[in-house]
């Protein structure tokens, strides 16, 4: 029993390691150009890295008792085992407290992180309907997706104010380098803060692009907007550049 704990403990450990370093090297993210961004990337290698011991723990059993106690010859399942208190007991106390550090942090920590900033610097529009959004600027000029795209300036706290025309259907706002995504609620504002941290553009990577993240019927999936991130000299010749176009 003692060499079969031994056994099973460091086929867990090999595994653990495995699942580690294949966590800790692989980034199945896009380059993350914004502050929110980086919270949330951080937060899913942490639950990964606590996720790896539990998914391999549960593996190692199952590999190990298959290859260590399996009898050909038997066509009977064997008697149960119910000496298993403390097991279930240490099973129940570790999973309880992981999920409640998970719940600590990076749930409450990393919203509290997303919400921290301070007053936003410019607060923009987004207004969806099917299928296209409209952009509303500062200087009370309009952009749809037909006509034009998202500019947005780098290092500058952004408040979208979003919502959905009424009566229409419930979009949501996703921009993939962003990592968040809010609805838009028919007749309903809601917010998302956001910090670009880097310039880019869909060009450079079709990542920057506003994208519906709610099934809204037939157009859902052409629901899109090219999003450029550019400095501040240029994002004022920009509002500047639109508002004479539409005077």
């Amino acid at each position: 029993m003692k060499r079969d704990l031994i056994n099973t403990g460091l086929l867990w450990l090999v595994l653990s390691i495995l699942g580690w370093l294949l966590v800790l090297n692989w980034n199945i993210f896009p380059p993350a150009l914004a502050r929110e961004a980086e919270i949330v990337d951080n937060a899913f290698n942490l639950l990964m890295v606590l996720a790896v011991p539990v998914f391999t723990f549960i593996v190692a059993i199952m590999i190990y008792a298959a290859f260590r106690f399996r009898d050909p010859e038997r066509t009977e399942d064997g008697p149960p085992i119910r000496e298993t208190g403390r097991i279930m007991t240490a099973w129940l106390v570790v999973t309880v407290t992981l999920a409640a550090g998970i719940l600590i942090n990076p749930g409450f920590v990393g919203m509290a992180e997303i919400r921290a900033g301070g007053e936003p610097d410019i607060v923009i529009g987004i207004t969806g309907q099917r299928w296209s959004w409209t952009i509303s600027y500062p200087n009370g000029v309009d952009v749809t997706s037909y006509t034009g795209e998202l500019v947005l300036p780098v290092d500058n706290r952004i408040e979208f104010e979003i919502t959905s025309l009424d009566p229409d259907v419930i979009h949501s706002v996703w921009i993939p380098a962003f990592r968040i995504k809010k609805d838009a609620v028919p007749g309903r504002i809601t917010q998302m803060f956001i910090t670009p941290t880097e310039t880019g553009s869909f060009e450079d990577d079709p990542n920057v692009r506003l994208q519906c993240a709610e099934l809204c019927g037939l157009g859902h999936a052409t629901m899109a907007m090219k999003v450029r991130i550019v400095e501040q000299a240029e994002f004022d010749a920009y509002l500047d550049e639109i508002l004479a176009e539409g005077s």
